[in-house]
């Protein structure tokens, strides 16, 4: 059978157009909704700095996103899971450089630290409990505005933020944190970190960090915080982590390293846990999605729990 040269020219079109799979376009169509989001946060950064001031072309306002899921197990607690939320718009159109930081504090608490995430940091939830939303909607629902400013003689960096968290919690938040180079290789940083909120009252943390520099892609690092609040309940803890990281291509990053920690009461310190861990994080199907398992095998001397393996996996979308 002989076909119209018509019909002859439509097949070769169709025949040499690219095929999609149903995945495919469902990526494609995630890669577009990520595109869209990126973008209205950047034209809202820009509404909002050119309204405070002239901005600058050559420096632009921007805004970040994180969407973080933490999932946890070990056999004691079982498994949770907690929804994490933290962003930040720059306006650089003061001369002073002004923020927008919104969501859970405690992510730019342990900023410095990649391996506070471990389950010994946050208190379980109830036996058979999953999902705690009061706590995690309180934890999330934080605004504030910061100026972020220095004292560049000294080699001092300042944050001062000034918002309302879990609802109505009007509270000032003041960062302090300096870096010593003492050569090459070797580094001390100190950062503390104050807070007083109206329900809350008193926050008090202080990180303590020696890094020492292998190559460009390798450093061992030994963290050491101090915990104190006094929410209705007083309470103080310690912790250090002594770990080695490994930074790869393509956003991938290897930790592993020991971890021990405990309780502060009436100047008396306490070892309650210790035990070794291992981290991984790396993008997934996108650049700007990550997945970071850890396991670790870590005690609970205030419970009365033996060793036992644990179980952490982050999944987090960056915008």
């Amino acid at each position: 059978m002989k076909y119209p040269l018509f019909k002859l020219s439509a097949i070769g079109i169709l025949s040499s157009l690219p095929v999609l799979s149903w995945a495919e376009t469902e990526q494609s169509m995630v890669d577009k909704q990520h595109s869209n989001l990126k973008s209205t946060l950047h034209a809202w950064a820009n509404s909002i700095d050119n309204w405070l001031g002239e901005p600058d072309p050559n420096k632009p306002a921007s805004a970040t996103l994180r969407i973080m899921l933490d999932n946890q197990w070990n056999r004691y607690d079982g498994y949770s899971i907690k929804p994490r939320v933290r962003a930040k718009v720059r306006l650089p159109a003061l001369k002073r450089r002004l923020s927008i930081v919104i969501g859970d504090e405690d992510l730019d608490n342990q900023a410095q630290d990649k391996n506070q995430i471990s389950p010994n940091y946050r208190e379980p939830l109830e036996r058979n409990k999953r999902y705690d939303r009061r706590q995690a909607r309180n934890d999330n629902s934080s605004l504030a505005l910061r100026w972020s400013d220095g004292i560049k003689n000294w080699g001092i960096d300042t944050d001062f933020d000034i918002g309302i968290r879990s609802g109505a919690d009007i509270f000032a938040r003041l960062k302090v944190s300096k870096e010593w180079k003492h050569n090459e290789t070797y580094s001390t940083r100190l950062e503390q970190i104050y807070r007083y909120g109206l329900n809350s009252k008193h926050y008090l943390r202080t990180n303590f960090e020696n890094k020492f520099v292998q190559n460009e892609n390798t450093f061992i690092n030994n963290h050491t915080y101090i915990d104190y609040r006094n929410d209705l309940v007083e309470t103080s803890i310690w912790g250090n982590s002594l770990y080695r990281e490994h930074n790869f291509a393509g956003y991938k990053r290897l930790n592993y390293g020991v971890s021990i920690g405990g309780d502060i009461d009436k100047k008396r310190v306490s070892l309650n846990y210790y035990g070794p861990f291992v981290t991984w994080r790396q993008p997934i199907l996108r650049e700007w999605l990550f997945v970071q398992p850890e396991v670790n095998f870590y005690n609970n001397r205030k419970l009365e729990r033996k060793h036992t393996l644990g179980a952490f996996l982050r999944l987090e979308a960056v915008f």
